[in-house]
């Protein structure tokens, strides 16, 4: 199980000193649960299609280069958004046929290098096709081209993760007056438009208002290749966006769930006509992190004990600023790595930073936690620790993948070294110390 790999790998972290008082921090990744997230999401979509289905991991998740690598050898591509995170992805071998690049505002030269390489892209508005119009005509391209739509379909319960929102800053729009017959006609004007992508968001997005979108958007597709009087649109990427569940360790949703509701839902997407794209990224990563803390004091203040960590806003930022949707949970470990099993107290766990707000958790019921103690958030393996927030200046924590042998002995492989204080100085403009006093 995960958590009993997890209990081994904390041990192993004090064991073997990646965790200590000179290292107060240090974020984990289970590899085996990793490659099995992997095959879950490719098992889910064999079992209910033939059809050829790339599973492009959204780089943005984790953008880790070995993290990548893994998700290549075990059959993913990856969907990127930025130059830094395409970089990434050439970096970790992923191949541009395995790679698709989303983006709502690509710049020419983020184009050319796309097209030149033969990487599919999804425009993001018509402004973006017309300018793939002159880019097309200047020179040839291996690149599949598609446009992003926005079905309309609505929000989910964290409104700022929600993308197919009647104002959403995505795609083109469907349910705006005269869109539809916009967004057909763009299609039928450009031959080599031969995909449709769509994306409902993530966090909070219920599975039935997800194939509820991908649905609008087989009708589409239809709708244009019966305008075209043939099969135009040969492609459908339909995002990803499954929801994580942060309460406990169970994975739920699974992927298997929302296949079969896919093809309940819209099954002329899985009889063959349509290749398939998908863009997971959370739902593939988060389960399988861990960061992993000292408490380096206790104190009491108003009848409440507090944990000051080494982990706080710096790694779990969402879960800082907005509690109420990110909340993360803390499991209690002793100093040497053992789970701590007394009993409870309602207590606050907080981080390093410089101001009030920088807690883990709130009143949150926990054995008592003292000074040397570990403190481990899991489900932190998407958009915490890859996503260091520099407040305070706290350096960024060491990144360590782990395997467990079948007689619980646990092997660390370094992801990404500690941040060091000479490369804080130096992202600060160390090396130009007088730049405003010449």
């Amino acid at each position: 199980m995960a958590s009993s790999r997890r209990d081994l790998a904390v041990r192993a972290t004090v064991d073997q000193g990646l965790l200590s008082p000179a290292e107060p921090v240090v974020a984990l990744l289970d590899t085996a649960g990793i490659r099995a997230s992997a095959t879950a999401l490719t098992s889910a979509f064999a079992a209910v299609t033939d059809a050829h289905v790339l599973h492009a991991f959204a780089v943005k998740a984790t953008p880790l280069v070995p993290v990548l690598r893994l998700l290549h050898e075990a059959g993913l591509g990856a969907e990127v958004a930025s130059p830094g995170e395409l970089a990434l992805a050439r970096a970790a071998g992923i191949p541009p046929a395995r790679t698709v690049l989303d983006s709502p505002a690509k710049t020419p030269a983020e184009l050319r290098q796309a097209l030149a390489l033969g990487i599919a892209v999804n425009a993001d508005s018509l402004q973006e096709l017309a300018r793939l119009d002159a880019l097309v005509a200047s020179a040839p391209t291996a690149s599949p081209l598609g446009l992003r739509v926005n079905p309309q379909v609505g929000a989910g319960s964290i409104g700022a993760l929600s993308t197919a929102t009647a104002t959403s800053k995505f795609g083109v729009t469907l349910r705006d007056e005269g869109a539809r017959k916009t967004v057909v006609q763009a299609c039928l004007e450009r031959p080599w438009l031969t995909r449709l992508h769509t994306h409902t968001g993530s966090q909070g997005i219920p599975l039935a208002l997800m194939a509820q979108a991908v649905g609008e958007v087989y009708v589409l597709a239809e709708e244009v290749n019966r305008a075209a009087g043939r099969q135009q649109i040969d492609t459908l990427d339909i995002g990803g966006g499954l929801p994580v569940n942060f309460a406990s360790d169970e994975e739920t949703p699974t992927y298997a769930e929302y296949a079969r509701l896919l093809a309940d839902t819209v099954p002329g997407l899985f009889d063959g006509r349509y290749r398939l794209v998908t863009e997971f990224g959370r739902s593939l990563l988060a389960k399988h992190g861990t960061v992993l803390a000292r408490v380096e004091y206790t104190k009491t203040s108003g009848g409440r004990p507090i944990a000051v960590t080494h982990a706080g806003v710096q790694l779990a930022t969402r879960t800082v600023y907005a509690p109420e949707a990110w909340p993360l949970r803390v499991l209690a470990y002793d100093s040497e790595g053992r789970p701590r099993t007394d009993d409870v107290t309602v207590q606050d766990v907080a981080g390093p930073a410089c101001f009030a707000g920088d807690l883990l958790a709130t009143g949150r019921a926990l054995p008592l936690l003292h000074p040397g103690d570990v403190v481990a958030v899991p489900d932190t393996g998407a958009y915490y620790f890859a996503h260091h927030y520099a407040y305070n200046s706290l350096r960024r924590p060491g990144i360590h993948g782990f395997t467990v042998d079948d007689d619980g002995a646990v092997t660390f492989a370094t992801v990404r070294e500690a941040q060091t204080l000479d490369e804080i100085v130096a992202e600060a403009g160390g090396a130009r110390a007088d730049a405003l006093v010449r």
